[in-house]
């Protein structure tokens, strides 16, 4: 009988973005890269669409993509993130499955997912609907085909959320073994039970639905699949390959499915180089004839179910009490400290009363604009993909109760509602309640969304919104941190929500701010904001300055808009003062600003700060004020040539007591911490600066390295390490289009002895990727280069791990190297 192999990855971010930008701001746990998505994307998503196939001496054979032989899913919140920051993988991912539609009889490998990764067994019935709806709009708007089958986020399972799932078209999802209870041929009387995870895993099942409807089920073997989490079996792609053959017996009489379900994070992220073992697994599976890769679609269409399945409700993979990780301190956590989970509940608790009060008044005011409230949430993804005007108007033509054109704050009020609602799914993102404690920035990030939801009520509902608040807080105070600084949920709204809610205020708060250190054009994009400059009033005298102005702020999500008027003090001292008022018409701006011009001209910077003040009454800011990731940026522009002075400073100290840290290092004494700081800051700026240098210095940098560790010094492995990673990446880039320029070639080859010099762990993944590329479209494709570049490249080539060929002069492969 005929025997198949299908490894499916689930491949999931929960949503990052502050709810008020529409941007993942900067995680410093995730340094030296910005947040978690861009590191994991380096150590996961993006190896496992160019992994290496290796041979017995480590060199680069080939380059493939992992995701084209295997069944994956990605949740739709990371692809949106991925598409706008990472291009080159999210296109590696749509390319995959295009080949897997030729591969395996025109069934793609990717899967859709419920949209946010919301524990759809503890959803109501419309958030379940919305769920899977917007999942499968979001697929089909990347992979440009409807899903076949869908991820249930966490495997949780209910049979309604099967049921809509099977209404909307879909035909299968995978679960745990653990969630099947009985089984029977079809038309028979009799169940057999397989609680307890003894259900066969390599066949399709079928679960047949009060409704009528019919969906097949697939239970993915849970030994093997946990031993790729937990067993270090990715260590060795021959024996991942051999346990996934051991699953097969000869004594079943069907074609039998191989298939695990794994956390796609497995493959580079929670282990080293799990990509490789990945691709190496999948190559040992069809050159020694295990048996066929295929994917879930494939194998459905050639084999559909003979046998009916009855689950497990309210079930999840990751939890072994139902899915009460996600309601209660039912013991499952992440471990590591003696802490409990009876914060679970009350948060629960707090965001079910919270979402059943906003569903109320939305439906009460969204049937003044809509015809059907529910259908055009439903819709509403396609906004969502799409913000373009006419792309809104579209949606509003579809769903407005009346056939005339939305005036603007009947447009503005309907996209408040509809993003009000949106925030009051986001809020359900699993993982705020999957780790240990109520603080952990996932938990904090649905709370976020929940601030956020609050904030619109009290635009939308501003009678409702005052109890609404005070009833969301005190059930939420409920939900005690173990953490005595972060008391409760209420103390950790106060004191990291309430702040982070933005308004158009604090949109031209920022650009005011920000246009006091770098020229500002008329229309500037502010996050999901644009900000539209119609007055600009700067003033100078000495080392004080001032900028006073009107801007226009309009948010792209809602279209709500707002002109405010500002003024901006920047004070000899780096003293800095700004306020913000509404737009005035009456003048109070250009006196301002002569009161302002008097003062300086006085010489008087207290009356200037006092006129301000005074004019905006309370409406201040300060530098703080200005949104995070910006904030760094300007404040490392305002502190550049402080911190140049500092180095210098600090460099003559360093100079000066060199010759201390020499001898102490030398006698095996460790040095004062203060001159070991000192000297680290010194030499780790200095190689930073240098290391990010298209035109850097090698000797300059190894003479550098090599003295700083003469003198006992720590350098920042990670952070230069990076930095050359980004500097490399550029140059090769370069390469490209200017590929016949030998003496390029050669300098990147004198760069990539700095590693192995300095002691840096440097990611070339992509420096490699665009080899390859630069192989094939120069050596393959026969260019005519100059007879010293076939030896200057295999070099280059050669350092790179990669395995290279000899070469004639027209570049042509004649023998390997």
């Amino acid at each position: 009988m005929e025997r198949y192999i299908c490894i499916h990855a689930h491949f999931y971010q929960p949503p990052r973005e502050n709810p008020w930008l529409e941007a993942v701001e900067a995680q410093p746990s995730a340094y030296p890269f910005h947040d978690w998505n861009e590191r994991i994307t380096a150590e996961c998503y993006a190896p496992n669409g160019a992994s290496r196939i290796v041979d017995d001496k480590g060199r680069i054979l080939e380059i493939v993509n992992n995701y084209s032989k295997i069944s994956f899913n990605f949740g739709p919140t990371l692809l949106s993130w991925m598409k706008e920051k990472q291009p080159e993988v999210y296109e590696s991912i749509l390319e995959a499955d295009r080949r897997s539609v030729e591969q395996f009889s025109g069934h793609g490998s990717a899967m859709a997912q419920g949209y946010n990764h919301m524990i759809l067994p503890l959803a109501n019935r419309a958030d379940k609907e919305t769920q899977i709806i917007w999942g499968i709009r979001d697929f089909e708007s990347r992979f440009g085909r409807m899903p076949e089958g869908m991820w249930l986020p966490e495997t949780a399972v209910d049979l309604e959320s099967l049921d809509i799932m099977a209404e909307q078209g879909l035909k299968f999802a995978i679960l745990a073994p653990s969630q099947a209870g009985a089984v029977r041929r079809f038309n028979a009387k009799n169940w057999k039970d397989v609680s307890g995870a003894k259900i066969d895993p390599t066949q399709a099942y079928e679960v047949r639905l009060s409704s009528g409807r019919k969906l097949a089920l697939f239970f993915y073997d849970g030994p093997i699949s946990r031993a790729v989490a937990f067993e270090k079996l990715l260590d060795s792609g021959e024996q991942f390959a051999q346990r996934l053959a051991s699953g097969f017996s000869d004594a079943r009489k069907w074609p039998q499915l191989m298939h695990i379900a794994t956390d796609g994070e497995s493959y580079g992220h929670h282990h080293a180089h799990g990509d490789m073992a990945l691709a190496y697994t999948l190559r040992y599976i069809e050159e020694k004839n295990i048996a066929r890769l295929t994917n879930y679609g494939e194998y459905l269409e050639k084999h559909p179910p003979k046998l009916e399945v009855q689950i497990i409700e309210r079930t999840a993979w990751s939890c072994s009490h139902g899915v009460e990780r996600w309601n209660s301190d039912c013991g499952c956590c992440a471990g590591g400290h003696d802490w409990n989970q009876q914060w679970r509940g009350p948060l629960r608790a707090a965001l079910d009363w919270l979402r059943n009060s906003v569903h109320a008044l939305y439906e009460q005011e969204a049937q003044h604009l809509f015809r059907e409230p529910w259908q055009a949430r439903n819709d509403y993804i396609k906004v969502v993909l799409d913000r373009a005007t006419e792309n809104v108007n579209a949606f509003f033509a579809r769903h407005r109760l009346e056939e005339r054109d939305f005036s603007h704050d009947e447009r503005v009020r309907a996209l408040q509602l509809l993003e009000l609602q949106r925030h009051a799914m986001l809020m359900f993102t699993s993982c705020g309640w999957f780790f240990d404690e109520l603080s952990g920035i996932e938990t904090v990030k649905v709370i976020e969304y929940a601030g956020r939801v609050v904030q619109l009520s009290h635009v939308l509902f501003p009678n409702e919104a005052d109890a609404l608040e005070a009833g969301f807080l005190d059930r939420l105070s409920q939900a005690k941190s173990n953490l005595p600084e972060h008391g409760d949920g209420a103390q950790i709204y106060a004191k990291w929500v309430k702040p982070a809610m933005a308004t158009i205020r604090d949109v031209a708060a920022h650009y005011a701010i920000s246009s006091m250190f770098e020229v500002a054009g008329r229309d500037v994009p502010i996050y999901c904001y644009t900000a539209e400059r119609e007055q600009f009033l700067p003033i100078e005298r000495g080392d004080n300055r001032a900028l006073l102005g009107r801007v226009r702020v309009t948010s792209t999500i809602t279209e709500a808009c707002g002109a405010e008027d500002f003024a901006v003090l920047h004070l000899k001292g780096d003293q800095l003062f700004a306020g913000v008022t509404n737009a005035s018409e009456n003048g109070e701006l250009q006196a301002l600003a002569g009161e302002i011009e008097q003062a300086f001209k006085s010489k008087d910077s207290s009356s200037a700060f006092a006129s301000v003040e005074n004019h905006f009454q309370g409406a201040d800011y300060t530098l703080k004020s200005l949104f995070f990731d910006e904030r760094r940026r300007i404040l490392d522009l305002l502190l550049e040539t402080t911190l140049r002075k500092s180095e210098d400073d600090y460099r003559a100290i360093y100079k000066e007591h060199e010759p201390t840290l020499r001898m102490l290092s030398a006698a095996g004494v460790e040095a004062p911490r203060v001159l070991l700081r000192t000297g680290e800051f010194v030499v780790n700026a200095e190689l930073r600066r240098e290391l990010g240098r298209s035109d850097l210095d090698v000797e300059h940098v190894v003479r550098v390295a090599a003295q700083a560790m003469g003198d006992g010094l720590s350098l920042d492995v990670a952070g230069l390490s990076f930095t050359l990673q980004k500097t490399l990446e550029r140059l090769m880039e370069e390469l490209c289009h200017r590929m016949e320029d030998i003496e390029r070639i050669r300098s990147v080859s004198r760069i990539l002895e700095l590693p192995a010099k300095l002691g840096l762990a440097v990611n070339l993944w992509r420096v490699q990727n665009i080899y390859f590329k630069i192989a094939h479209e120069y050596v393959f494709g026969a260019k005519k280069l100059s007879p010293e570049w076939p030896d200057a490249f295999i070099r280059l080539g050669e350092q790179l791990s990669i395995r290279t060929y000899r070469t004639d002069r027209l570049g042509q492969p004649q023998e390997a190297a």
